[in-house]
């Protein structure tokens, strides 16, 4: 063997390899989020001057499973649409509105368990010309080239009151609040059967109280629920409250989520990612996001 030879060998057999191991591990750029930095257990604005604006109000915001969708509603200057940005490629597109009207607002957007609907609500009539009535809870229909029209999810699930917000579990059970009863907002559930939701039916005295319970999320597989309500040990206008579902099936008494997430403000619209990473609701205006992490502080609650 020539041993003059052996160092510069080595030297190129090692370069190769370091190459070609840095290759394979170099791992690719996580463009999910629209690209933004992954909250801690304290409660960050979501995406700032990009989603969050000043200036315009911004709640109800949704993503798809893969987190490469985003919708949300916007407030400006009292008139109610829904925003949408797409990651294409490497590239988040620049938010536009997919759903106005010159007469009704949009908002509060919520994707069904298998994506291809997108449900909102609105005071739009059943004929689209008339003027604004009651909130009522509608979907459009995913298209080739964008969206249906408008279509409402029916007397089922929509009353002569005003029905907010909408979350789906995984089998397609909706969740959302309505003023029907006494004009004081409760939560309600409907199952999704061959196609019709079933009567709406109200949760237990758990979650509601004669005092404000809406805009409610449930996880997709019904083991907790988060909703905003206005009650006594409240922090502000509107806090968050959660409740974990017992072995049992009932669920236990709905706890405020603490100064952590509320403020003397207002807090609504939760939602979390389909990974179970983030939750996302709107405060003071802007989205916020944190990180999952934080309901462990209110798992061993009664």
């Amino acid at each position: 063997m020539n041993y003059k030879n052996i160092k510069p060998f080595c030297l190129f057999l090692c370069l190769f390899m370091g190459i070609s191991l840095f290759g394979q591990s170099t791992p690719t750029k996580n463009l999910n989020y629209l690209n933004q930095k992954p909250p801690s257990i304290t409660p960050s604005i979501f995406a700032p001057n990009l989603i969050s604006k000043k200036g315009e109000y911004e709640f109800g915001s949704v993503f798809n499973k893969n987190a490469t969708e985003f919708f949300y509603g916007v407030n400006v200057n009292g008139k109610e649409e829904i925003r949408y940005s797409k990651l294409i490629g490497d590239q988040w597109s620049a938010p536009r509105t997919i759903l106005s009207h010159e007469k009704y607002g949009y908002n509060d957007p919520f994707l069904s368990p298998d994506e291809q609907r997108l449900y909102f609500i609105s005071q739009r009539t059943l004929d689209g010309l008339d003027k604004k009535e009651d909130y009522d809870i509608w979907y459009v229909k995913r298209l080739i080239n964008g969206w249906s029209v408008p279509i409402n999810a029916g007397s089922n699930i929509n009353t002569n009151a005003n029905e907010y917000y909408i979350s789906f579990t995984n089998s397609g059970t909706i969740y959302f609040s309505s003023n029907k009863i006494g004009n004081n907002f409760d939560i309600y559930t409907s199952k999704f059967v061959n196609g019709k939701f079933q009567k709406a039916t109200p949760l237990s005295d758990s979650i509601n109280t004669p005092a404000y319970e809406a805009d409610v999320f449930i996880d997709p597989d019904e083991k907790y629920i988060i909703f905003c309500g206005n009650r006594k040990d409240g922090l502000g206008r509107g806090d968050l409250y959660i409740s974990f579902k017992r072995k049992d099936g009932t669920w236990k008494s709905a706890v405020n989520m603490g100064n952590r997430i509320n403020t003397k403000g207002h807090e609504l619209c939760p939602f979390v990612t389909k990974d179970g990473n983030y939750l996302f609701y709107t405060s003071n205006q802007d989205i916020y996001w944190v990180s999952t992490k934080v309901f462990d502080t209110y798992k061993n609650e009664k």
